[in-house]
């Protein structure tokens, strides 16, 4: 683990010792409303076995009060966003994808590792690492908007690649989930394999997320 992984889990470890309650993460972002849905880049993780089973094991120990758990076909990582679907159009997302599977086509496959669990005030994730290739390929994605839009939308800076595992659902105090966590740290983690990163519409739906995927950019190098 990179010292930059390394020093990420130990702060946010340390600050989950001090926050004295979870925060609401399902309140609603400027611009998100029940019937409206946002293209974004993601990692999805189906026919994932390893990680699923390390999911489903860990689930079972945080069915605690004010915990939402994310069901496994829910299981994703954020790379990059787009805009809401109301506002991009469809000529834009065709030629932004054709730039993607272009600029991807030479990249390999991302093999990841994911564990330990790494909570902050708003859920409960898996550290993801390394993050270099992670940050690599939403480095390429952004490349690829550019060559379509004159601005890439999202900072490229502050990313951390994460996955959820369960969302802070309500106010509740951490104390009895810090216990919890802290007997699940020790958790083994597990490997993955992306071979491919959908550009998807997401959506909320009954505290989860919720998707359908518009176009896939294979990593084939």
């Amino acid at each position: 683990m990179s010292s930059r992984e390394l020093a990420s889990l130990h702060e946010r470890w340390t600050a989950y010792q001090n926050l004295p309650e979870l925060t609401n993460h399902w309140y609603w972002r400027p611009g998100w409303r029940a019937d409206r849905h946002f293209y974004t880049w993601h990692l999805t993780f189906n026919n994932q076995p390893k990680l699923h089973q390390l999911v489903t094991e860990l689930q079972h120990d945080l069915a605690l009060p004010g915990l939402d758990l994310v069901p496994i076909d829910g299981l994703h990582l954020t790379m990059q966003g787009l805009g809401f679907t109301d506002d991009v159009p469809d000529t834009d997302i065709e030629a932004i994808v054709a730039e993607a599977q272009q600029r991807c086509a030479g990249l390999p496959p991302l093999e990841l590792s994911l564990g330990p669990v790494d909570p902050d005030a708003e859920g409960i994730g898996l550290l993801v690492r390394p993050w270099h290739r992670v940050e690599h390929l939403r480095a390429v994605i952004r490349d690829a908007i550019g060559a379509v839009w004159p601005i890439v939308p999202e900072p490229a800076q502050g990313f951390r690649p994460h996955v959820t595992i369960a969302y802070s659902g309500a106010p509740v105090p951490t104390e009895p989930i810090r216990a919890r966590l802290a007997e699940l740290r020790e958790h083994p983690p597990a490997s993955v394999t992306i071979r491919q990163m959908p550009l998807i519409a997401l959506r909320r739906e009954n505290r989860a997320y919720r998707w359908k995927t518009i176009a896939t950019v294979p990593l084939a190098g």
